[in-house]
């Protein structure tokens, strides 16, 4: 399938052509939300970005399957990968709950959001708790092959073994030197004896009597290691090596360089062959932090109930001003830059209304008119086929919405343009 299309790889730190494994499919896979608390604006951005690479892979052409799970066990505080509380378990703990309802409660949350951002669900939402089996069965093809031990119950990936068989690959995802790497260490965190090296990270967690979520394993009763899960569905449902790989750039380490790990590990290859990554939310200049107060949330947003903000904006308003700037790139969440974001959509809303309502009188000729209105779209095609930069994009789509005025406001004239022109634009 022949396309222009171009994507940022971070693997590669590089723009490499976008060429599918299978002809014509893409398998692409999201990593989703951990369930125990309301989606955070920047968890929304993410999920916004990759719905808008979805719909234009669709919109290209392509068959896709596009999985994003749900983490519902496994991911412990503060992203530790032993002696901390489970994130889901400590929620239901303080709120009196079991840990699935805890899950339910925000999963519907979560879904509630994505469709007033107007996504478009994934092909298949796996949960990690109906994966239990995949992830042992994953656990114990790293062991075979040598990547992984047993210590008290606990399964560990060992990363000395992976460094020296696979020189060069974990630390490249995420540009970090291996000797970063293998120096960093919890040692604050119980369990840190069991590990062969500081930088070993569990992928099986024997849980204490008290842990609410548990399974019988070969090892011990316990659960999977956070990491784990997105190794385990990944190679389920879009096979050992598939095409994109998203998420955002706070999971570049240690999470996505672990699951790279870990599939090396079991089945010898890297998990996808373009990894994706965007960037993060900003909000007045600064990293959103609850401790100094500088945060939002969605429905704070649209209702205008923030000191943040002079006044509520509509989702649709939001979703625009995430698109004003390229995924990789960060996003200053302002008044200013929100109450510009509003005018902007309303013009392009405004312009699309004209232009669907226009009727071509008929005749016309290929002048100059038609010539700059489909250049203006293939610079629309072209813009997002550069890795899916929907901020050029959208400043072509402006320069048409100008074409338009001026076409209904007999500037220009019909004369200049063929019926054609004018129905391709519409679609």
């Amino acid at each position: 399938m022949k396309n222009s299309l171009v994507l940022y790889n971070s693997l590669s730190g590089q723009k490499e052509p976008f060429e599918s494994i299978v002809e014509g499919r893409v398998g692409m896979y999201v990593c989703g939300p951990t369930v125990y608390s309301d989606v955070h604006l920047g968890n929304c951005r993410t999920f916004v970005s990759f719905d808008i690479i979805y719909r234009y892979l669709l919109k290209l052409g392509y068959k896709v399957r596009y999985v994003r799970n749900i983490t519902d066990v496994g991911h412990l505080e503060g992203d530790a990968d032993t002696g901390a509380e489970d994130k889901i378990s400590k929620k239901a703990r303080l709120e009196q709950l079991e840990p699935m309802e805890v899950v339910q409660q925000y999963m519907n949350g979560f879904h509630d959001m994505m469709q007033v951002f107007n996504t478009l669900p994934p092909n298949i939402e796996p949960r990690a708790t109906g994966h239990i089996i995949e992830q042992i069965e994953m656990v114990q093809a790293i062991l075979d092959h040598g990547y992984a031990y047993i210590q008290n119950g606990s399964v560990y990936f060992d990363t000395l073994k992976f460094v020296k068989d696979k020189e060069g690959l974990y630390g490249k995802l995420s540009g970090r030197k291996i000797d970063d790497l293998l120096s960093e260490t919890r040692d604050d965190l119980k369990n840190q004896d069991e590990k062969r090296h500081p930088s070993d990270f569990a992928i099986w967690i024997k849980a204490d009597p008290s842990h609410l979520m548990r399974w019988n394993s070969p090892w011990s009763v316990g659960f999977p290691g956070w990491h784990l899960e997105c190794s385990a569905m990944s190679t389920k449902y879009l096979g050992e090596h598939f095409d994109i790989h998203g998420g955002g750039a706070d999971l570049k380490f240690p999470h996505h360089e672990n699951e790279i790990a870990q599939n090396y590990g079991a089945c010898n290859c890297t998990p996808a062959k373009y990894w994706l990554h965007g960037n993060m939310l900003l909000m007045n200049g600064k990293k959103m932090s609850k401790s100094d107060g500088n945060t939002i949330m969605p429905n704070q947003l649209f209702s205008g109930d923030s000191p943040h903000i002079s006044k509520g904006y509509s989702p649709m308003v939001v979703r625009f001003f995430m698109l004003q700037s390229h995924y990789r790139s960060t996003l200053d969440l302002t008044d200013d830059a929100l109450q510009a974001a509003e005018k902007g959509y309303q013009r392009l809303m405004e312009g699309n209304k004209i232009l669907q309502a226009m009727q071509h009188p008929g005749g016309g000729q290929a002048g100059e008119l038609d010539r700059a209105v489909r250049e203006l779209i293939d610079a629309v095609s072209a813009e997002m086929n550069d890795d899916f930069n929907t901020p050029k994009a959208l400043a072509r789509l402006f320069e048409l919405v100008s074409r338009i005025n001026s076409l209904q406001g007999g500037q220009l004239s019909f004369a200049d343009l063929i019926p054609a022109t004018l129905e391709e634009l519409k679609t």
